[in-house]
């Protein structure tokens, strides 16, 4: 039994949770951050001293940081499909769920999530919600030319790179900006939609999030 600490609403513990229901690792969550706290806790720093989410523990194993979780997660419970032996068809995944945190999460929850939702319309920056709507759109075209190509980022199956990428589109799909013509992006995001992992996981209702 593998306990993960973090609220559900957070889109970094939703990866963590899409990864374990798709493996069918058993698992308990402990609702912790935002509203629930606790993560300032002397038990849960001892754990995560960044007082973030999730963490997780397996066993003797303590660990945050949600990507390198899911990979911990591919590599332990997975198939090849979920996790690739051979380096290099793991590595074209691995780039993919790299680009997903370091550009696309960025740009999506900081650029254009947070602004919109979290934050009331008096107090956002207009012109730089602007400036994230532009990146977002190229960014989305990186990928949706990438999804021309296989229905999956590593191919025909969904793997680790799905999880840390394809939980992000729920917000993205479901948040009101000028999003890109992006046709196999849709696609994608309809073929996730379809699997009840998914729907459990990453859909979410976020309305809490919501600035009153």
């Amino acid at each position: 039994m593998i306990t993960v600490w973090g609220r559900i609403t957070s889109a970094n513990v939703q990866a963590v949770m899409w990864a374990l229901a798709e493996l069918g690792v058993e698992s308990k969550r402990i609702d912790t951050g935002g509203a629930f706290g606790g993560t300032d806790t002397p038990e849960y720093l001892a754990m995560n001293p960044n007082k973030l989410v999730p963490t997780i523990q397996d066993g003797d194993l303590t660990m945050w940081e949600s990507a390198a979780i899911v990979r911990y997660l591919g590599a332990t419970y997975g198939d090849d499909g979920f996790w690739p032996s051979d380096p290099v068809a793991r590595a074209r995944i691995d780039q993919w769920a790299e680009w997903a945190k370091t550009s696309f999460a960025p740009t999506l929850l900081g650029g254009i999530f947070l602004p919109l939702v979290a934050t009331r319309e008096e107090n956002r920056d207009a012109k730089a919600v602007a400036a994230a709507v532009t990146r977002m759109q190229g960014l989305a075209r990186i990928v949706d030319a990438r999804l021309a190509r296989s229905p999956f980022l590593g191919g025909e199956r969904l793997a680790f790179g799905d999880c840390i990428f394809g939980t992000l589109l729920y917000r993205y799909f479901t948040v009101d900006f000028e999003r890109a013509d992006t046709p196999h992006l849709q696609a994608y995001y309809d073929r996730l939609r379809s699997r009840p992992a998914y729907e459990r996981s990453a859909m979410i209702s976020y309305e809490s999030l919501r600035a009153k």
